[in-house]
């Protein structure tokens, strides 16, 4: 289903990767030989959140606060300042329940369907923007960029101690490269989590077997010399027409933060990925119920038809599907016939089903304990 799932997309992209390895940088700080693992500690400071929340301009009815991480200094090639992140949430805590949503590459949080879903089953609701994404995207910054999965956990710690502090018990909710994201910060802190949600998690690695292998050996070899370089990649608009209300969609949502086609791929983001696929690949042993939804189909069409609005264009659910028993004990797999990449924003009739099944797996398997 990738763009590299055929001949002669698979010789077009190594031709274009190999021109990479070649190539000089094309400007300062992006490609110029600073590794960002190699930029010195600053010294210690204290993280801290704003004194208060703020209504939020891109969700109605919504609310953010900013976390900022003054020990995260910006890359080289992104200037002065640190890095911040976001949390969102719906209102005060009024239930003894709560959820934290992860959103995907490319994203940010947009969807109070999501949140009004998970407060019909006795959740308040929050999200985080991560940080470089969203609402945390500050300018000059490389959007979406991280070194490792890891960078995460310190503002998903802050998150949860924030909800923590009103609420008896929290459930993660991760969608693409948040389910990636939760699952592993989910085997990172035992105990912490009573149930896991995953909406077509990236577990693997998607494309052919010979893509698969080439991935890891080239973006560890640029991600030493150049981790912040643009890597040349096929563009597949056809995702997120079959979101948008300007194209095939029925969802509103910035442009800016979520892109029609995609933000710039990298050699250090997609080591980090390829990282923590090889630790799903070892056995995750999350310790909570673990829920994972995908479509029942992948494609890779090139032009919109029933294909575009009814399949997984991002990942391979093969290999997803492949990958869920590695994540724990306890896992769940159902598979959604006609659902886009993310099941929550498919047509109203597979994501009823999408959330019906949540609802079933939460009240049998964390609710009902």
């Amino acid at each position: 289903m990738d763009q590299a799932s055929n001949p002669s997309g698979l010789a077009t992209m190594i031709s274009k990767w190999r021109s990479v390895l070649t190539r000089e940088p094309d400007s300062p700080g992006e490609g110029d030989g600073h590794d960002p693992a190699v930029v010195p500690p600053p010294p210690p400071s204290p993280s801290r959140w704003d004194d208060e929340y703020r209504e939020d301009e891109h969700v109605e009815g919504f609310e953010y606060c900013h976390y900022h991480m003054p020990s995260r200094l910006h890359l080289p090639a992104e200037g002065e300042g640190h890095l911040i992140s976001t949390l969102i949430r719906h209102h005060q805590a009024q239930r003894p329940q709560a959820v934290l949503h992860i959103h995907g590459w490319n994203e940010y949080f947009f969807q109070p369907h999501l949140a009004e879903f998970y407060e019909s089953l006795g959740y308040d609701f929050y999200a985080v923007d991560l940080h470089r994404y969203g609402r945390s995207l500050q300018d000059d910054e490389l959007p979406g960029y991280m070194e490792s999965v890891d960078d995460y956990i310190e503002e998903i710690d802050a998150c949860l101690e924030v909800i923590e502090a009103d609420h008896e018990s929290i459930i993660l909710n991760g969608h693409s490269t948040g389910g990636l994201i939760a699952s592993i910060y989910a085997s990172q802190r035992p105990g912490r989590i009573r149930g896991l949600v995953l909406n077509s998690p990236w577990l693997d690695m998607q494309g052919t077997e010979l893509m698969r292998t080439l991935t890891p050996i080239l973006v560890r070899g640029l991600s030493v010399a150049s981790p912040t370089m643009t890597l040349p990649a096929s563009e597949n608009h056809l995702y997120g027409e079959s979101l948008h209300s300007s194209f095939h969609g029925e969802w509103e949502y910035d442009l800016n933060f979520k892109k029609i086609q995609s933000q710039p791929i990298r050699p250090g983001w997609v080591k980090a990925v390829v990282d923590g696929h090889d630790r799903v690949a070892a056995g995750l042993g999350i310790d909570c119920p673990v829920f994972v939804g995908t479509s029942r189909r992948s494609s890779n069409p090139k032009q919109w038809g029933d294909e575009a609005s009814s399949t997984d264009l991002a990942l391979d659910v093969e290999r997803i599907a492949a990958r869920v028993p590695l994540l724990g004990e306890h896992t769940t797999l159902v598979r959604f016939e006609g659902a886009l990449h993310d099941v929550g924003l498919s047509r109203i009739e597979v994501r009823t089903r999408f959330f019906d099944e949540i609802r079933r797996w939460e009240q049998a398997y964390v609710s009902g304990k």
